[in-house]
């Protein structure tokens, strides 16, 4: 039965090293009932030592006929240490069950102590299993070929294991873990932190768990791939039907080539069956390969509609609604992917051939009506595909311009637009500037967000375009971003670019020309980057609408350079009400600062501090009105240290450039301003986070305000 397996360990001498009461030892505890660790520090150094349950000789033997049998299995290992954790945790399901109840025949204790090896062998990370249990390890160091660990309480401390199995997947953190739908599957996805040091400079990291696949899949995929290209697709159908004629028709290629395969394996086939009706009377153990069932036919399937009806490897990346960019670069190399408010991870995804790749980038351009060729080698595309709650911008281009092969850069814009009260309290912008936008947008102001990509410039514009009037008109122009958030009814978006083939693509000056005729009172203008849309802009400017904007300058003087660069007269910068700045730092965006411009005139009569700017014989003059201190708070404008205290004046020339376009004073601008902080921080305070119950709050505020403060008073009272 177990042979002659102590219950306990033999005694040792006092002065022993082994002995559990051996001065040396520092600590002592059971990891999971039958594994204890121990702590010992021998010559100034700690050692961390591990004792598993002990195996007689006949249950070792059991141990590796189990695990000869399931050799010939697809086991995916857990990708980090919790993963592990919840594994040993769960146990075997019935299918290992019943395959450990016939191999062995053990005692209870022994099944036990048999069991643990199992998981860890089969199931886990082998002999780091009881590692990856220890809640009190902390960071994994491999170096002089040795593994180290760094306990809670004791660090370093030897282990004697050299170069293990499974090390990353010992070390790596789970950060999050959760699903992304494709095509009816749920693809399980994993972001994690790897702690071990000296390995990948990338601490963080993101895995795709696709289905896993049998030696020969790939060829059966390909195979099947091939057969219902020949079939044809038809290309104008709906996303829906172009997915369902591709699982029948994958469904059948495939059967057909089981069907086949096993035909001609006809030795294999006769033992299969054999074996499944040998274990169905209790007389064998039953296959574990999984030649013919459903589940491998269904991960075969996956991967045929991951390639002709997705986007190849970028399929659950581009569903993730959870990134933010991603960022495919060279043949070989692991697609990297930016989590919202995230740093760039790596991910287990990557082209192997420069086929695939192509095939991918030729794709993602055609989605958007564009076709790459040598004449064509790259172009930036703009993507809504079905099913997804999402705009998509991407930059792809073929080998021909790329030295390292085709590259692949995405962009993700979050179907959810963010509010005011939202950015407030995640620490992106204070009340002050929130209020000033409010003022500016309603009153056909002229703003313009600037910074580098992924700062959160179309965030700040979306955010505050329920400030416009509700009875006013916006019209957006971009080319091809297609992000501008317009919830007015009187709204319209026009775009430069085609979205079928049959449409010629417009060019900015027709969006302007067909602007001219909607009678807009703002105008929108998504990006502002090439010399045309620049063009576009310096005339909106002086048609006396509202003007809104975005480009890419990180600071006054990078903006006034590229407005040289664009050839936009310079003096026409004045014609700006506000410039606001954001940043993107560590993962955190929040407005650095934002800038009003002033004319020589303005800033000679200012008694508050102004700066200059000299470029090719142009100087412009400015003032800081917010920044952010590096303790994360804000000043803003001069003089004012209670916005309630109405004898406080606020210096802004936002007022004076309000006054005269409204046909007030500046006294009277000051005074809505105060008034539009209160209304601001009862948003804040009542977390208003809803685009639609903004825009109802400001269009009732509007209508009557009187009213609107009553109703808000009454709220207040019942609620009190």
């Amino acid at each position: 039965m177990d042979g002659d397996v102590p219950t306990v360990p033999p005694p040792e001498p006092p002065d022993s090293g082994a002995a559990w009461y051996a001065p040396a030892v520092r600590d002592q505890y059971e990891i999971v009932p039958g594994v204890v660790a121990t702590v010992a520090e021998n010559d100034g150094a700690f050692e961390y030592r591990i004792r598993t349950p002990a195996l007689s000789a006949a249950a070792a033997a059991d141990l590796e006929a189990i695990s000869a049998h399931f050799s010939g299995a697809s086991l995916r290992r857990p990708r980090t240490r919790e993963g592990a954790a919840e594994r040993f945790r769960e146990g075997f399901d019935r299918k290992y069950e019943r395959v450990v109840d016939r191999l062995t025949d053990r005692t209870a204790s022994a099944r036990r102590r048999l069991a643990y090896h199992l998981l860890a062998e089969l199931r886990c990370l082998g002999r780091l299993t009881p590692h990856a249990l220890d809640d009190r390890i902390e960071v994994a160091d491999h170096s002089d070929g040795e593994l180290s660990v760094h306990l809670t309480d004791y660090a370093p401390a030897r282990t004697g294991i050299e170069d293990p199995d499974f090390l990353g997947h010992f070390s790596a953190e789970r950060v999050e873990r959760y699903t992304v739908t494709f095509a009816g599957y749920e693809i399980p996805v994993v972001r994690y932190r790897e702690r071990l040091l000296g390995t990948d400079p990338f601490e963080h990291k993101y895995a795709v768990l696709e289905p896993e696949l049998l030696p020969g899949d790939e060829r059966l995929i390909e195979e099947c791939k091939a057969r219902i290209w020949e079939a044809g697709l038809d290309e104008g159908a709906t996303a829906e039907d172009r997915t369902a004629l591709v699982r029948k028709r994958g469904r059948r290629v495939l059967s057909r080539r089981f069907a086949a395969r096993n035909t001609r394996e006809w030795v294999g086939t006769v033992r299969h069956v054999l074996r499944r009706v040998l274990a169905e009377y209790g007389q064998g153990v039953p296959p574990v390969d999984r030649r013919v069932d459903g589940d491998r036919l269904d991960d075969l399937l996956y991967y045929v509609l991951r390639d002709l009806v997705g986007y190849g490897q970028l399929t659950v990346p581009i569903r993730d609604p959870n990134l933010e960019d991603i960022e495919a670069n060279r043949v070989g190399e692991r697609i990297k992917v930016v989590p919202n408010g995230g740093d760039r991870e790596p991910t287990n995804l990557r082209f192997e051939s420069e086929t695939a790749f192509i095939n991918v980038a030729t794709q993602l351009a055609a989605d958007d009506g564009v076709e790459l060729s040598s004449s064509r080698p790259s172009a930036k595309v703009n993507l809504e595909p079905a099913g997804i709650d999402q705009t998509i911008r991407c930059a792809v281009a073929l080998p021909t311009i790329s030295e390292d092969g085709p590259h692949v850069s995405i962009r993700k814009q979050a179907s959810d637009v963010l509010t005011p009260v939202d950015l407030v309290d995640s620490g992106s912008l204070p009340t002050e500037l929130v209020t000033l936008l409010w003022l500016l947008y309603e009153h056909r102001g002229v703003v313009l967000f600037s910074g580098p990509t992924a700062a959160g410039k179309t965030t700040l514009l979306n955010a505050h375009m329920p400030f416009i009037a509700y009875d006013a008109r916006p019209v957006s122009i971009d080319e091809g971003a297609r992000e501008v958030f317009v919830p007015h009814e009187t709204g319209v978006s026009l775009t430069t670019r085609a979205h079928r083939d049959e449409f010629k693509n417009v060019s900015m000056a027709d969006l302007m020309t067909e602007t001219n005729y909607l009678n807009p009172d703002t105008e929108v203008i998504g990006e502002i980057n090439t010399a045309e849309s620049f063009e576009t802009f310096s005339e909106v400017l002086q048609t006396g609408h509202g003007v809104l904007g975005t480009t890419h300058a990180d600071g006054i003087e990078k903006l006034l350079n590229r407005v040289i660069e664009k050839g936009l007269p310079p003096y026409l910068l004045l014609e700006i009400d506000l410039v606001v700045f954001p940043r993107h730092v560590d993962g955190e965006r929040y407005v650095g600062a934002a800038v009003e411009l002033l004319s020589e005139r303005e800033a000679g009569d200012a008694d508050y501090p102004t700066e200059t700017i000299e470029k090719d014989g142009t100087t412009i003059h400015y003032s800081r009105i917010l920044e952010r201190t590096p303790a994360g708070e804000w000043t803003f404008a001069y003089r004012h240290p209670e916005l309630g205290d109405p004898t406080e004046r606020i210096e802004l020339r936002a007022f004076d450039r309000l006054a005269e376009r409204t046909n007030r004073t500046p006294e009277d601008v000051e005074s809505e301003f105060r008034r539009k902080h209160g209304y601001i921080e009862y948003l804040v305070r009542e977390d208003v986070s809803d685009i639609g119950t903004l825009f109802g709050f400001l269009s009732d505020l509007r209508a009557n305000e009187a009213a609107t403060i009553e109703r808000i008073r009454r709220r207040g009272a019942t609620d009190g």
